[in-house]
C-alpha cells in the first residue's frame, strides 16, 4: 500500500455512477471527460462502451497524471443486435419500452482505471442480461410519468420503479446495471494500490 494517500478521479457526469462510488467510501473528485462518445462506422455495442470508458480515463488522466482516474461508459442492445439509446423525452421512451416489450436487453458497462504517471491501465467489461415483462401502453405511459427516466439507455431506471417493468435480470455484479460496476473497479482498484477495507 503507499504511504501517501492516492488522490481518486471520477470521470464522469454522471450522478448515478458519482452516487454508485460513493458507495465505497473513497474520497474523491469528479472531473468532466468532455470527450466525443460518437459510435464509430460498424463499431460493436461491447467495443464502444470500453473504447468510450478508456477515452473517457485517459483524458482526464492527462490533466491529472498523479491521480488514479476512473472512466465508465454503458451500451445497451435489444435482442444484442440494435443499440439502445438514451430516450431523452418521453415518446422516446415509450418506443424503447414498446420495443422491450417481452424482449431480452443486453447492457454493456465497461470501466477504465488508469494513472499516468506509473503506466498503470487496466479495463473490465461487464454484461447484464435484463428480461422484460410483456408490457401495455398503460403501464408503460404510468411507468414513464412517474420516473420519467429520460437519461436512462433503455428508459428502465432499474433502482427505481423501472424494477416493476422486468421479469428477470442475469449478472455477476449488481451494481453494473446502474452504470459502475463495483466488484470489478474493487478488485482493479486493489491491484492499482488502494482499497476501500484499508482505511
Amino acid at each position: 500500500m503507499p504511504s501517501t494517500p492516492v488522490a481518486l478521479i471520477l470521470a464522469s457526469t454522471s450522478h448515478y455512477r458519482r452516487e454508485l462510488l460513493l458507495r465505497l467510501r473513497l474520497p474523491f473528485t469528479v472531473v468532466a471527460p468532455g470527450i466525443d462518445e460518437s459510435p464509430r462506422a460498424g463499431e460493436k455495442p461491447e467495443a464502444l462502451s470500453l473504447r468510450l470508458a478508456t477515452e473517457k480515463a485517459r483524458a482526464v488522466s492527462r490533466r491529472h497524471p498523479d491521480a488514479l482516474v476512473i472512466g465508465a461508459d454503458q451500451v445497451a442492445t435489444l435482442d444484442g443486435a440494435t443499440a439502445i439509446g438514451k430516450p431523452g423525452d418521453h415518446a422516446r421512451a415509450r418506443e424503447q419500452l414498446r420495443a422491450a416489450s417481452g424482449r431480452a436487453m443486453q447492457f454493456h458497462t465497461a470501466l477504465c482505471v488508469t494513472r499516468q504517471t506509473d503506466g498503470f491501465d487496466e479495463c473490465a467489461s461487464v454484461a447484464t442480461r435484463v428480461r422484460f415483462r410483456r408490457l401495455d401502453d398503460a403501464e408503460i405511459d404510468s411507468y414513464l410519468r412517474i420516473e420519467q427516466p429520460w437519461d436512462c439507455a433503455g428508459a428502465a431506471r432499474v433502482e427505481g420503479l423501472g424494477i416493476a417493468l422486468l421479469d428477470a435480470v442475469e449478472d455477476d455484479d449488481p451494481s453494473a446495471l446502474v452504470g459502475l460496476p463495483l466488484i470489478a473497479l474493487t478488485r482493479i482498484l486493489r491491484r492499482a494500490g488502494l482499497s476501500p477495507l484499508h482505511g
